[in-house]
């Protein structure tokens, strides 16, 4: 079994607005609402994968009901702590003539510590039966920029592999609790390191350098794919894997969709290189989808064949 985390889960709405101008009046051409949540996207895309997967985290109010029926609609498990506070509902707009997003996201509800000491509870019972442990999206106000490190040490204690993608404070913390594997995007791992990327060997470099932070493995995604400092052979090896950019009919939640994709291969006990090339396929086709988590499994196998990893080699004084 799979568990995904998502204590900042949403109602996401996206409107198709042809020819959006800020401040004028428009209708929309069609409209879309999902369950949300970096975590809730990594389930939806692990159920259409054929993986069994739960998803748990802090919910309440009308919306987080909401959230609930949605996620019993796509047939996907949960079990979430109920909160006081409603959960939130965040709003796209797509321009389909242009392709661009306008995102506006509710910070969320206020969680107690009683609350989060609920789901922690809820968690240490679902992990018992789990592999796999993702942790993935912001922190709703509240709760500590320590709590995923938190969950991460009492996870791990289960002997279950855990796997974060955040940002910010919660990110830096995680890595130092020594989460297995740690999933940033680019512009969240020049924070992480504290520094810009001006090449590739800066950003394979930097996977490197987040390893030493103190998780065991780190995985960055880049718009062509992702660089990953895997554990192979008894060893670790850094990979560069690419594929060629798809037109997109909407980017949002494609590192959703690569996390999944990567979750998923390993779950199977595929090679480490070849988790990472079905990630960057699933990210990819999800790109061809409106609507965070959602791929088409046939074609993710096809654009699979056509990703390309290769092994990368930095100078010994450059590590």
């Amino acid at each position: 079994m799979i568990i995904t985390v998502t204590l900042n889960p949403a109602l996401d709405r996206t409107l198709e607005v042809p020819s959006f101008t800020p401040g004028r009046r428009h209708r929309s051409l069609d409209q879309h609402t999902i369950p949300g949540g970096k975590g809730v996207n990594v389930a939806r895309a692990l159920k259409l994968l054929g993986q069994p997967v739960i998803a748990t985290g802090i919910i309440g109010g009308a919306t987080g009901t909401r959230i609930i029926e949605g996620l019993g609609d796509e047939s996907i498990l949960s079990a979430f702590v109920r909160i006081r506070e409603d959960s939130r509902t965040n709003m796209a707009v797509l321009d389909p003539t242009t392709g661009v997003h306008t995102e506006i996201n509710e910070r969320g509800p206020t969680v107690s510590e009683h609350e989060l000491d609920l789901l922690e509870q809820k968690l240490m019972y679902l992990a018992r039966g789990a592999s796999i442990c993702v942790f993935a999206g912001s922190l709703p106000p509240g709760l500590e920029p320590d709590t995923y490190a938190r969950l991460i040490r009492a996870v791990r204690k289960l002997g279950v592999l855990t796997v974060v993608d955040t940002d910010g404070e919660p990110l830096k913390l995680a890595v130092r609790a020594e989460a297995d594997v740690v999933s940033p995007n680019e512009l969240e791992a020049e924070e992480l390191a504290g520094h810009e990327f001006t090449g590739m060997d800066d950003r394979a470099r930097a996977v490197v350098e987040i390893t030493r932070m103190g998780p065991q493995e780190a995985i960055m995604t880049v718009p062509d794919g992702c660089y990953g400092y895997v554990r192979e052979d008894g060893g670790q090896t850094l990979y560069r894997v690419t594929t060629e950019p798809l037109e997109a009919q909407s980017p949002i939640g494609s590192g959703d969709a690569f996390l999944a994709g990567y979750v998923s291969a390993r779950y199977q006990g595929r090679a480490p290189v070849e988790c990472l090339r079905f990630g960057v396929a699933c990210g990819a086709e999800s790109t061809q989808h409106v609507g965070a988590g959602i791929l088409d499994p046939t074609t993710v196998e096809r654009l699979y064949e056509d990703v390309v990893a290769e092994q990368v080699t930095l100078p010994v004084n450059a590590l």
